[in-house]
């Protein structure tokens, strides 16, 4: 192994991921929950057609390939005059995949919380969406950051594969390294170890966040 190569890549590798990665995931998982969020409640709505349009929604990105939901974004779009750059192509198709996998946890930590709460709002004469927003998501959210930190860290990987369509992040950046060395062995092993790397501070803080929550949980 060439460890000058190994060296003098470390630092463009890991700005990659710092300005390009780590920005990349944060916007993407923001729009993602937001779209999330909407989604369980079409889920959860009593209103069949409403219903109807988030299980489609679900079931759709759930069973196509991230890759070709970028593809989809990028490359199909302008066939029909909508033509996106790389950097927003890739935060609505990113978005779009963590809408569809997070819908499906928020709507479970909604429904995980007792029926009795929404009895109290109603009592105190709270409207239906007013014990939504104060009451019944507040704990949902409690609820759902587990498996919504996993969904976070699991984005952080997935962003390589916006490297397709042109986006400058941390793996592209090993392919044009690698390109230009022919190194290609050393430099892919070194951005696995910097996305490694994300991942295992992204957990600590995960396990961090869920200790601190769980101070608020009666036992």
């Amino acid at each position: 192994m060439d460890w000058q190569l190994v060296l003098d890549s470390f630092w463009p590798l890991l700005l990659g991921g710092l300005v390009g990665t780590i920005p990349l995931t944060l916007a993407s998982f923001a729009a993602g929950l937001v779209l999330a969020v909407g989604i369980a409640l079409l889920r959860l709505s009593p209103n069949p057609v409403l219903s109807w349009i988030g299980r489609a929604y679900v079931s759709i990105i759930r069973g196509t390939p991230l890759l070709v939901q970028l593809f989809v974004i990028f490359y199909g779009l302008p066939s029909v005059g909508v033509l996106l750059d790389p950097w927003p192509s890739a935060i609505i198709a990113l978005a779009m995949n963590v809408g569809g996998y997070a819908a499906e946890i928020v709507r479970a930590a909604i429904l995980s919380v007792p029926k009795g709460q929404w009895e109290a709002g109603y009592t105190v004469g709270m409207s239906n969406a007013t014990t939504l927003r104060r009451i019944i998501l507040p704990q949902a959210a409690r609820v759902s950051v587990p498996p919504l930190s996993n969904t976070f860290i699991s984005l952080v990987k997935d962003t390589s594969l916006t490297s397709t369509i042109l986006v400058t992040e941390l793996f592209k950046e090993a392919q044009r390294i690698a390109t230009f060395s022919n190194e290609f062995m050393t430099i892919y092993i070194e951005a696995a170890f910097i996305y490694w790397l994300f991942c295992t501070v992204l957990a600590a803080a995960q396990d961090r966040l869920e200790k601190r929550l769980d101070r608020y949980v009666a036992h």
